[in-house]
């Protein structure tokens, strides 16, 4: 089975695709599909990952932030963060649930 998350990351201008498969009981496969260079240069390292050694652990340990901090030049990006609910939801984990985030900058009189 194959799970996928489509990202709109929003200021870049990409959107991102990412699968995910899960290969074995221990291994899952990430294919990340984008026009960004630099999320194409993470799939090196996420192509075959045991899920249960440094996946779902401190952010800076996560072999997948690891792969971020490796290649990618903005901290904002979400890429990331899908990369790691996806594989929950491919290793049922979690349900497959869209996440939000809408930002607005307000003008004075709304900031009271």
């Amino acid at each position: 089975m194959t799970s996928r998350a489509r990202v709109m990351a929003g200021a870049c201008g990409f959107t991102s695709v990412i699968r995910v498969t899960r290969v074995d009981k221990r291994n899952v496969s990430v294919k990340i599909i984008s026009a960004c260079k630099m999320l194409r240069k993470m799939n090196e390292d996420l192509a075959l990952l045991d899920w249960r050694n440094n996946l779902f652990c401190n952010i800076n340990d996560s072999v997948v932030y690891r792969s971020a901090n490796k290649h990618l030049m903005h901290i904002d990006c979400p890429v990331p963060s899908a990369i790691i609910k996806v594989i929950q939801i491919e290793l049922d984990g979690m349900a497959p649930t869209n996440v939000s985030m809408q930002f607005e900058k307000l003008g004075q009189e709304e900031e009271m």
